[in-house]
């Protein structure tokens, strides 16, 4: 690579060349899989329905890894994109299919084994069999599990998913959590709204569901757990959030500590996308908790990862350095790995 700092992006996503015939081994109603249409580019499908159009960086290694040493990016932590979650499948053809990614993720990892890592997906409707998937995916090589941020309706205050943090805790299984499926599509049809604002919506409420449950009172204080997308609106609203827990019993029937508090319990990604997010982010969070998440190879996300980061006004030397790639080392265990 260059002089620069090193640079380690926990958020980018990966979509494998699967086949139509493997999508319908979920039984879902809507299959997934997807077109490579040989010229480097394709297509996310839906049954017949084209979902997204994709480029090769998406499914080829070489390709991403090109992609890298262009925008100097050092190492990727991929993981599916969350289409590929399937929830809704029977869970026994869930671990299947689950197991099938997380081998396909390792296999792409293999060809750069010093740039590209991969976190794990599990079938999240049946915990017993996504503890067993995560345990059995870490052991092969996966540097922790990638989940969304609800399943069946359930927030991640759900006792089953509790159960399953308390596991990852136990093992020393790093998490990271994304948005899917979001609120209300019915009233948020256009103009990307269901990513513009569904997707931070979503990403505050799993962290909220989680700290006003007194979720993290139940759970090790050593669990390592990562919101993506900058934490959605809680370095935002934490302010409103703090002053109805003071104001209303309601609030805090289960939460003994004020909400701000619980920043010291997880992480986020940079994904904010300005200098001035990035300082609210800060201030709330702490640099230490931090990590540089681009949604890479997505138009949304950051088209030169780190960008924002290394060229913040008010970030010192020794903070950019642990955003960029310190604080991913440490809670992913990179190094010597």
């Amino acid at each position: 690579m260059t002089g620069a700092p090193p640079r380690v992006d926990i958020h980018a996503h990966f979509y494998p060349k699967l086949s139509r015939s493997q999508g319908e081994t979920l039984g879902l109603a809507a299959t997934p899989w997807l077109r490579d249409d040989g010229d480097g580019t394709g297509f996310m499908m839906e049954d017949d329905r084209e979902y997204r159009p994709v480029q090769a960086p998406l499914w080829d290694a070489a390709a991403r890894v090109a992609q890298m040493d262009q925008t100097g990016v050092d190492v990727q932590v991929m993981s599916a994109t969350p289409m590929l979650f399937s929830y809704d499948a029977e869970p026994a053809r869930a671990h299947r299919w689950a197991a099938m990614i997380n081998d396909i993720a390792l296999e792409m990892c293999a060809q750069f084994p010093t740039r590209l890592r991969s976190l794990c997906q599990v079938p999240l409707q049946d915990v017993d069999l996504a503890c067993q998937e995560v345990r059995r995916s870490v052991d092969a090589g996966h540097v922790g599990v990638h989940i969304g941020n609800h399943v069946s309706g359930r927030n991640l205050d759900d006792p089953e998913l509790i159960r399953f943090f308390a596991f990852c805790a136990d093992e020393a299984i790093p998490v990271l959590v994304h948005p899917w499926d979001m609120m209300a599509g019915e009233r948020m049809p256009k103009y990307m709204l269901q990513w513009l604002v569904g997707m931070p919506a979503e990403t505050h409420l799993a962290i909220m569901s989680m700290v006003l449950s007194g979720a993290f009172e139940q759970l090790p204080e050593d669990l390592k757990i990562c919101f993506t997308h900058g934490g959605g609106n809680f370095a935002a609203q934490i302010g409103r959030v703090d002053n109805a827990w003071h104001r209303r019993d309601i609030v805090r029937a289960d939460c003994p500590n004020p909400p701000s508090s619980y920043a010291t319990r997880f992480s986020v990604d940079s994904a904010v996308f300005s200098d001035d997010a990035l300082r609210l982010l800060v201030a709330v969070m702490g640099e230490e908790r931090i990590m540089m998440g681009s949604d890479y190879p997505f138009p949304l996300g950051e088209t030169e990862p780190g960008k924002l980061v290394a060229g913040s006004s008010h970030l010192s030397t020794n903070a950019k350095e642990l955003i960029l790639a310190g604080n991913a080392n440490v809670f992913f265990g990179l190094e010597g790995k």
